[in-house]
């Protein structure tokens, strides 16, 4: 069984993928057009949000919401000890430092108690990430930077249609990165990004800096990139956006079958949902001591699983000026030894998690 399959073959979505081609290249607007418009309007509106902003991928995303924030050299911001190491690129990118924090055990996100006792007079901002696809328990962490006047950009990569209270991601932070990679929730058939958010103003030097800092051509204010959102990736996620919460809901469904089958596993860690929280599984992440050993059973067996993430960021070469070393985040370090991604995709055969689950040795 494959750890994911991308829904490009399903009839329908593939005839209206083929139809949105079809569009894009009757128009002859392929960049900034009709398409990207239409998605941003649509997007923001499923968020709850006032803009969105379409760029080129998900770190241009985190790194460009930054920017806009005015965060950069000189300046600290608060980041999880686990995350995809884009988070932190993102960080870098701006000139300023990561301050890493450990995450909550359990749902493996930040919390506000962490943030509040790593703040420093040079902390502009918090980067709370929406792991695997749960959300973060947002409230109290908005209300400590708040209180500290911090900027929060929420990291939602991996949780395109979660929910916070029932506020949809996208929603909840002053900022929110979103990555639309193929193997997202909701993912383009290429790179993809956007930035969600109700601050008109920022989301205005968003829309310069993606556009070499222009609006009008040939009147640059800001020393901006090239990263667009471009019109066929923009067409092809209108087309998919309509299916994100049945899709969401497939993956719910065999993460609750997976809760089920593997309950038994002596030693095995299973994802938790807060009472709060409306997970989407963009992966199911279980924990294991013995996690190198239970990969190398299911790939025997013909079950691919990944790692999500094998080497924290503070131990990562990149930054390795920073001065971190191996024990400084001892949860960070030990969930980077036990974590190992089970199979999850909408399309997924209904018996995998049974199959994953007689192989574990548990019960189906």
């Amino acid at each position: 069984m494959r750890f994911f399959e991308p829904d490009v073959a399903d009839p329908g979505l593939a005839g209206e993928l083929e139809a949105a081609y079809r569009r894009v290249a009757a128009s002859g607007r392929l960049i900034l057009g009709p398409e990207l418009a239409a998605f941003e309007s649509e997007f923001a509106a499923y968020c709850g949000a006032a803009h969105a902003v379409g760029v080129g991928n998900g770190l241009d995303a985190l790194t460009l919401a930054l920017r806009a924030a005015g965060v950069g050299a000189g300046d600290e911001v608060i980041a999880p000890s686990h995350t995809f190491v884009a988070t932190w690129l993102a960080i870098a990118a701006t000139g300023a430092r990561p301050v890493p924090v450990e995450p909550d055990p359990a749902t493996c996100t930040l919390t506000a108690e962490a943030v509040a006792a790593a703040v420093t007079p040079r902390t502009a901002a918090v980067i709370p990430v929406s792991l695997y696809g749960h959300p973060v328990d947002i409230d109290p962490l908005l209300a400590v930077c708040k209180r500290h006047g911090l900027f929060v950009l929420e990291d939602a990569a991996q949780s395109h249609g979660a929910a916070y209270e029932g506020r949809r991601t996208g929603s909840l932070a002053h900022a929110t990165a979103f990555s639309f990679y193929p193997t997202k929730n909701l993912g383009a058939l290429g790179d993809a990004g956007a930035v969600t958010t109700s601050d008109g103003g920022l989301a205005e030097r968003l829309r310069k800096l993606r556009n070499y800092g222009s609006i009008r051509k040939y009147e640059h204010e800001h020393a901006g990139v090239n990263s667009r959102l471009d019109e066929l990736q923009a067409a092809f996620l209108r087309a998919k956006l309509p299916r994100l919460d049945a899709a969401n809901d497939r993956r719910r469904a065999h993460a609750a079958a997976y809760a089920e089958t593997l309950g038994g596993a002596a030693g095995l860690t299973l994802p938790v949902e807060a009472s709060w929280a409306r997970h989407v599984y963009h992966l199911y992440v279980v924990r294991s001591p013995e996690r190198d050993a239970l990969q190398a059973r299911l790939e025997a067996a013909g079950v691919q699983t990944l790692i999500h993430y094998p080497t924290p960021c503070h131990l990562q070469p990149a930054f390795a000026d920073l001065g971190f070393r191996s024990g400084q985040f001892p949860l960070a370090e030990r969930l980077a030894r036990e974590v190992l991604s089970l199979p999850m995709w909408p399309g997924m055969p209904a018996e995998g998690p049974a199959k994953v689950a007689e192989l574990l040795g548990t019960k189906a």
